[in-house]
């Protein structure tokens, strides 16, 4: 399944749950919900013709490791994964779903280590944040050759061109005007 070019809803609170199901977009991302709430929220979203990204380390009630990974995959049936860990992604990819590497940039030595971890478990798409920094979306992209998607503090359509224009294939946000 190919993740188009466009704004990804990422889902921070419930409240924003109907605005994402009325977006154009294909998909969406749950960020923070409760275990209890994710298979329903999931089946929903799919009766609405809306592709779902889970995003496992955030999901209250649920271990973000290879078990965490096997319930999501046999209960909730989502299309696709994201995480910090590398051992998660590995989990995910061996379940065939989409893998989506998140990588926290903090200074040039995260930077590089999240690229060769990256490397090492090779995940489908590698979702980074901040994605206000183009130059650098450009760079992981490079050493990478892995599809990026833009995320966290993106707020203006600007900022959404910028990460685009430098290569991104994708811009999750939580921020409900630009969905």
């Amino acid at each position: 399944m190919k993740m188009p070019t466009n704004i990804i809803p990422a889902i921070r609170q419930i409240k924003d749950f109907e605005k994402a199901l009325e977006s154009s977009s294909k998909w969406i991302i749950f960020l923070e919900t409760r275990i209890g709430q994710l298979k329903s929220l999931v089946q929903y979203a799919k009766r609405k013709n809306k592709n779902v990204l889970i995003h496992i380390d955030l999901i209250q009630g649920l271990k973000a490791d290879e078990y965490g990974v096997e319930y999501l995959v046999r209960e909730v049936k989502p299309d696709g994964i994201l995480s910090t860990r590398g051992s998660v992604v590995e989990s995910v990819k061996k379940h065939k779903l989409i893998a989506i590497q998140r990588l926290f940039l903090l200074d040039s030595l995260s930077l590089e280590n999240n690229v060769k971890i990256s490397g090492r478990y090779k995940a489908d798409y590698i979702e980074v944040l901040p994605g206000k920094m183009p130059e650098i979306i450009q760079d992981i992209h490079e050493k990478t050759d892995i599809p990026i998607i833009a995320g966290g503090l993106i707020k203006k359509k600007s900022e959404v061109h910028a990460a685009l224009n430098a290569g991104a294939i994708a811009i999750s946000t939580s921020c409900t005007d630009l969905w």
